[in-house]
């Protein structure tokens, strides 16, 4: 009769598990690459393979179809996001710095930015494959938001009076209005600084750190 220790399925070496990690992250970032070049229905399987290096049917051994490859592209970008801003800070203004962190970095990804706005808008359709994941994005990020403001308020750091829920939803708006404002005219619009300008018009250190000229201010 065989050990319970024999019974048990062999596992992957360390190394193994590793190189497919890698591999999985190889393939989000050229997916990542070729929907924001080519956009979504636009981009292929075949071409994220190619600019992975391996065949079709590699890729779908990770992701079995385009749709999972997708969802999996989003997780992977907000993955990079939160890398930026933390959003459970316990001093709520970190949180704001980091979005103006955030709405800098983006304009070094312009073809990510318009890939952002395109599936949003597109998600708004209940049947679109992104549609759960935006709803469930922008209910995550306007609760870690408004928490952020809800901090402030509570320690007197508010210049103003607001609702942290309300500001949460303005502040969400103002990033994805200047994000489209932005892709029409570069030029004009910086991302970063507007919306540094907005938290100084009443977070009280912010407004410091934009008259100052610090790093919040010059993050653009």
């Amino acid at each position: 009769m065989s050990s319970s220790t024999d019974a048990r399925p062999a596992r992957k070496p360390r190394g193994e598990y590793a190189k497919t990690r890698a591999r999985k992250t190889a393939i989000l970032d050229a997916a990542l690459e070729v929907f924001a070049q080519s956009g979504y229905r636009s981009g292929s399987i075949r071409d994220v393979a190619t600019l992975v290096g391996i065949s079709e049917a590699g890729l779908l051994h990770h992701f079995p179809n385009k749709v999972k490859l997708l969802e999996a592209v989003l997780e992977h970008r907000d993955d990079l996001a939160r890398s930026v801003v933390p959003m459970d800070a316990p001093d709520g203004a970190d949180t704001l710095r980091g979005l103006v962190e955030l709405a800098a970095y983006n304009a070094s990804v312009p073809g990510v930015v318009e890939l952002y706005c395109t599936l949003s808008a597109e998600a708004t359709s209940p049947d679109h494959p992104a549609h759960e994941y935006f709803t469930r994005r922008y209910a995550d990020t306007r609760s870690a938001i408004a928490n952020a403001f809800r901090r402030l308020a509570d320690a007197g750091r508010l210049t103003i009076e607001v609702d942290p829920v309300r500001a949460a939803i303005s502040t969400i708006a103002l990033m994805d209005g200047l994000q489209v404002q932005w892709l029409l005219d570069r030029d004009v619009v910086d991302m970063a600084q507007e919306l540094a300008d907005f938290f100084g018009s009443f977070v009280t250190e912010l407004r410091a750190d934009t008259e100052a000229g610090s790093d919040l201010a010059e993050l653009s």
